[in-house]
């Protein structure tokens, strides 16, 4: 992709999960989760990685935060390799890769006061202690739109887009250069997604950030990312920058997803498409395009041979043999 300097990139990026039985354990297959995955994201860029549940679009953002082990591929953090560090090597570049969870209920320590869940990434890489450190805390959480007087309270003190700010605070607080969305608002109501959203631009400008924001919400993604990747059972279909994509789908696969998109206007129609059948399973996916057994446009080659996911022009990629 043309524009801002690569910050982050990732080549043919795979995680095999083995399936074991047997009193030796012995492995009898694997979980394909993620299969083949390429893309890169530019300096203050923002990526949208959308698809069903169970693509494997969680396990790419764990993969590239090393929270698990890639299999095989390439990860590359400002042109330097990081999949074959140590992790004691690995640990001095953790702060620049940081991560917003899904759910602000579970991943923040109901025994830990907010003090020490955003201070704790401050002690861990050495960067602060003393005064400095509770100046450092108290500014992020006033700059997340939270008050100095909450630094001393508990998780369970506080409301879900409330808790959201405290894990957004604690991502911050290292001066990352990316930031990994996972689903940052599908776990909040309706009325507080708008406000997490805007911080996280507001932000994003402020520091400069890189976003990879994980999301079901195409809406959202639309409205946040410069690029949407498209994921279909562990492998990116389609690749293109955000207008482009959402006017022009080329894959069979983004335009039914977009086809369920509400539209916020009763007197415009859109064309619905049902896909038929279930995702088949990442342990045993079908030969050839992994989509042909749902696309009601398929062809014969698409039942015996892999597309080859290509640039079609002006940065958009698609793995299709009737793009």
């Amino acid at each position: 992709m043309e524009g801002s300097p690569v910050l982050l990139k990732v080549t043919d990026l795979k995680k095999y999960f083995p399936l074991r039985t047997g009193v030796f354990s012995r492995v009898k297959g694997y979980v394909y989760a993620v299969d083949g995955v390429t893309f890169q994201i530019g300096k203050g860029e923002t990526l949208g990685l959308v698809g069903e549940s169970g693509c494997g679009k969680t396990t790419t953002g764990k993969l590239i935060l090393r929270l698990i082990e890639p299999t095989g591929g390439e990860i590359e953090l400002d042109g330097q390799s990081i999949v074959h560090m140590t992790l004691p090597e690995f640990r001095s570049l953790r702060k620049r890769l940081q991560i917003i969870f899904q759910d602000p209920y579970s991943s923040l320590n109901p025994r830990m006061r907010v003090r020490d869940i955003v201070g704790e990434p401050l002690d861990v890489h050495g960067l602060a202690n003393g005064l400095e450190r509770e100046q450092r805390i108290v500014s992020m959480l006033e700059r997340v739109g939270l008050k100095s007087e909450h630094i001393n309270r508990y998780p369970h003190e506080f409301s879900g887009g409330q808790r959201q700010r405290i894990g957004i605070a604690r991502a911050l607080i290292v001066e990352p250069e990316i930031i990994i969305g996972d689903e940052p608002v599908s776990a909040l109501d309706v009325s507080i997604r708008a406000q997490i959203i805007n911080l996280l631009e507001d932000l994003q400008e402020e520091f400069k950030l890189s976003y990879l924001i994980i999301a079901h919400d195409l809406s959202v993604v639309e409205h946040v990312s410069d690029y949407v990747a498209v994921m279909y059972l562990g492998k990116i279909v389609e690749l293109a920058e955000s207008y482009v994509l959402y006017t022009d789908p080329k894959h069979p696969y983004t335009r039914a997803l977009l086809s369920a998109v509400p539209i916020p206007n009763p007197d415009l129609e859109r064309k619905r498409i049902i896909l038929t059948g279930d995702v088949p399973s990442p342990i045993d996916p079908p030969p050839g395009c992994r989509f042909h057994t749902r696309c009601a446009e398929k062809r014969e080659i698409c039942k015996a041979d892999e597309p080859p996911f290509v640039d079609i022009g002006e940065d958009h990629f698609v793995a299709c043999h009737l793009a």
